[in-house]
Order: C-alpha cells, then structure tokens, then sequence
C-alpha cells in the first residue's frame, strides 16, 4: 500500500504548468510539516514535502490555494529519476495528490498572514464555494 496523507502550509505559491504533450494541468507546491516532537529547548523543526496535483486539481490549487495556506494533502509517493546535460543522475521523491483539503477556516487563514482564497469557482471545475458564516441555516 503506498498512502501518504500530510497536513502542512504552503511555502509558496502554487507553480502551475501545462505538458507539452495534451496541455494537461500539472501543479506543482510545498508543504512544511511540523514535526510532533521537538527537544526541550528547541525550536519546533519541520520537513519540507514537494507535491504535483494534475489535471482539475491542479487548476484547483492554482486558483485558491495561497503561501502560508493551511492544507491537507492526501496522496501516493513516487520517485522518478533524469539525467543533466553532465550526464548526473537526479533524483526526486514527491507526494502525488489524488486529494487536496482546506485544513483551516477563512478567519484562520487571516490571523495566520495566508491570503484567503477567493471563492469564484465555477460549477464546471467540481468544486464549490463555501461561505464561512458562523450561522447555520438550521
């Protein structure tokens, strides 16, 4: 089983991008993860995860999600490999996203420095605005 899920913020805005070959949407960001634990003294340290979002979720993220945001990431690991023009072999492990959630309220997002997304999604996309009123219709 190859399942990773990470709740982090974003170090910087999303880089969207489009192949070459289909124009799909590829989506590409960081997250900083708190560690649990940090040594009496210390500063809490964190690690850092890259993340590629495809096709609607990529457009997605490009759209509403923002440096500092506070999200969760739901995916797979996967490694992939190329050679430079020096004929070095890279290496790089990333967290495929196959879901994507906002992990705090507009209001958080605020007292956090993050800037809130605008709620401007079409139906079309899948994916919805939700206004954050502290009234429930019930």
């Amino acid at each position: 089983m190859n399942k990773v899920i990470l709740m982090g913020r974003l170090t910087k805005d999303p880089e969207l991008r489009y192949t070459n070959i289909n124009n799909t949407a590829v989506c590409s960001f960081s997250l900083a993860v708190d560690r649990r634990f940090s040594r009496q003294g210390e500063e809490k340290q964190a690690d850092f995860f890259p993340i590629v979002a495809w096709d609607k979720q990529a457009e997605f993220c490009s759209k509403y999600f923002t440096k500092g945001l506070k999200v969760v990431a739901v995916g797979r690991l996967q490694t992939r490999t190329w050679d430079d023009n020096e004929g070095r072999r890279h290496y790089v492990t990333e967290v495929i996203a196959e879901e994507l959630y906002f992990a705090e309220s507009k209001k958080s997002q605020e007292l956090s420095g993050a800037k809130p997304a605008e709620a401007t999604a079409e139906p079309s996309d899948g994916f919805y605005p939700v206004d954050d009123d502290d009234e429930l219709p019930f």
